[in-house]
């Protein structure tokens, strides 16, 4: 070899892309093959939950480490709304948690913490950096609920003018017309719409599209987004629905919100088992508590586990005294003298039929979009959210959101100009311990319930130290652990350290799919038909203890982390 070939063998840039039989393509940074993505899906299952893949790990990891402002800008990126997602969010996050497996505990409490790092920031906006710069591009969006302003967010950060119509005299819809401000205080929803605003997103209010400015009106934007929810209601067509006192569950909302009353009468039935449901229950309640006699009841036609609810939900109905009654059927409205007397139901199952006497109804029993005032097709029209998918959770609606505001931006520009891609970044150690999987799931501090009014927020937050010791619960799911097969000496340190059963395994052949993803193995029964130890992530809690027992450094550890940042183009 003359010397010019060993100049270039010696200077030669680390190849880092990993062995065929590697959990990932690359040791570290960027990558994007189906098993690199398929590992995120696999090992970090509350980011993959989430609708809008929010990074739980970690903005939990800064909330641990006393980062308020940083977990809250993570948030931001991912959420659009990490304040009011902290207060109302489903936590479709949390039934995924790996804290929550067999003999590990409850699940972390993902949501409360999203709140604290909403909590304890600066009282100033928090705006991100625009991912381009101006397009020349003009967006109209029709409703300003959590998709239309989701929507508009990101198409702002896209370099895009966005004006948002909105029919209501004030921005937020669902958030302000349907949520009960006990549960959402309104500054935190005005807050977070500040922020959207202040990156140049035009709100106007008071303009009904389709009413009072016909859609043809907007077609000089460059693309328009229908982003105005589910607000027909589905009522219940049955024997007597004409009677008076007979209304939706979001209409009653939506008056009590904007006047802080209703005439209720003394008995209400509450015919539904989901959020509207809860939140008309437990908005009569603080209307009727002066009411001498009042009787309130929720009846639903299925079990209490089919119940589609806001965890802790059922716990704050019981405690604020509302009867649930499940298994009832509704079959007709009950009349006497012209007037609403009660309803007759079935209990599920059967032919026993009973009678619930009542003022009034209110019926959370659905709602669909109404598309009758759109009257116009063309090739700029998209619709985001509920509009698009039907009704949903708010965590649904903005992730669908995001997916759109994308598609906009493909049609506006011709390219995807967002790129998706999993980062990997080495590690020397991992910011927790065993101990720290031990520590118990924080409570929500609550109001006590004879405080509790139509305007009292009910859950009153973390404190700074409970905040810091339930995000310390999180095992930081996107540490990966992997055995070097080449540097493992087959010694089972790491095996006789393993805190669980299944974490790591001895095996006589694992399997692998066409695209390098794990997908079978056969376990050795002892040592010396083992032919590699792996370490199962699934299993793994990231305790730490392999990388401590492990004599010969065979274990390597990185962080995995999805990325959604402009796409480089050669020139």
């Amino acid at each position: 070899m003359d010397f010019a070939k060993q100049i270039k063998t010696l200077f030669k840039p680390p190849v880092r892309t990993h062995p065929p039989t590697a959990e990932l393509s690359v040791k570290t940074g960027p990558c994007s093959t189906t098993k690199d993505f398929h590992w995120l899906d696999t090992n970090i299952p509350c980011q993959k939950a989430c609708p809008a893949s929010t990074d739980i790990p970690a903005y939990l990891a800064a909330i641990a480490e006393g980062h308020p402002d940083e977990a809250y800008r993570i948030n931001l990126r991912d959420n659009i709304f990490p304040a009011v997602l902290g207060r109302v969010c489903s936590r479709p996050c949390e039934s995924a948690c790996r804290h929550g497996y067999d003999s590990l505990g409850e699940p972390v409490a993902i949501c409360f913490s999203k709140r604290s790092a909403a909590d304890f920031p600066a009282a100033e906006p928090i705006l991100l950096e625009p991912w381009f710069p101006r397009s020349g591009k003009r967006v109209a969006i029709i409703g300003s609920g959590v998709a239309g302003l989701t929507a508009a967010r990101n198409l702002a950060l896209l370099g895009h003018a966005v004006t948002v119509y909105e029919k209501h005299h004030q921005p937020g819809g669902m958030l302000n017309q349907g949520i009960p401000e006990f549960r959402l205080p309104r500054e935190t929803i005005d807050r977070e719409i500040t922020q959207i605003a202040a990156l140049g997103v035009e709100i106007i209010c008071n303009t009904a599209i389709g009413k009072d400015r016909p859609l043809a009106e907007l077609l000089d934007f460059d693309a328009i987004i229908l982003a105005t929810g589910t607000l027909k209601p589905n009522l219940l067509d049955l024997p007597g629905h004409e009677l008076p006192s007979i209304r939706h569950g979001l209409n009653f909302l939506l008056e009590v919100n904007e006047t802080g009353t209703t005439n209720l009468g003394k008995k209400v039935i509450v015919i539904g088992g989901g959020f509207t449901a809860m939140d008309c229950a437990r908005t009569a309640r603080r209307l009727g508590v002066q009411t001498v006699e009042f009787d309130l009841k929720v009846l639903y036609r299925r079990t209490r586990e089919n119940m589609r609810v806001t965890p802790g939900e059922l716990e704050e109905l019981d405690a604020e005294g509302i009867p649930l009654e499940c298994h009832a059927t509704p079959l007709a409205y009950l009349e006497q003298d012209g007037r609403l007397a009660g309803m007759r139901f079935r209990r599920t199952g059967t032919h026993e039929e009973f009678d619930v006497p009542a003022d009034s109804v209110l019926l959370a029993t659905g709602q669909f979009p109404d598309r009758e005032w759109e009257g116009e097709t063309s090739e700029k029209l998209f619709s985001a959210g509920d509009y698009a998918t039907g009704a949903t959770s708010l965590i649904e609606a903005i992730g669908h959101a995001k997916t759109i505001a994308e598609e906009v931006d493909l049609f506006l520009m011709g390219e995807q100009r967002l790129e998706k891609t999993v980062r990997v970044e080495a590690a020397k150690t991992i910011p927790r311990t065993r101990k720290k999987g031990d520590i118990e799931r924080q409570p929500m501090p609550a109001l006590p319930v004879a405080e509790r009014d139509l305007t009292s927020e009910v859950e009153r937050g973390y404190g700074a130290a409970a905040a810091q010791q339930e995000a310390q619960r999180c095992y930081q799911c996107h540490y990966k652990f992997e055995i070097d097969q080449d540097k493992c000496i087959k010694c089972d340190w790491c095996l006789r350290a393993k805190p669980r059963p299944e974490c790591i395994l001895m095996l006589k052949t694992i399997e692998r799919d066409d695209e390098g993803r794990t997908v079978a193995w056969e376990k050795a029964d002892s040592t010396r038909d083992m032919n590699l130890i792996w370490i199962n992530p699934d299993e793994c809690i990231r305790c730490g203890a392999c990388l401590t027992a492990c004599p010969v450094d065979a274990i390597n550890l990185q962080q995995v982390s999805l990325s959604s940042e402009p796409a480089i183009r050669e020139t």
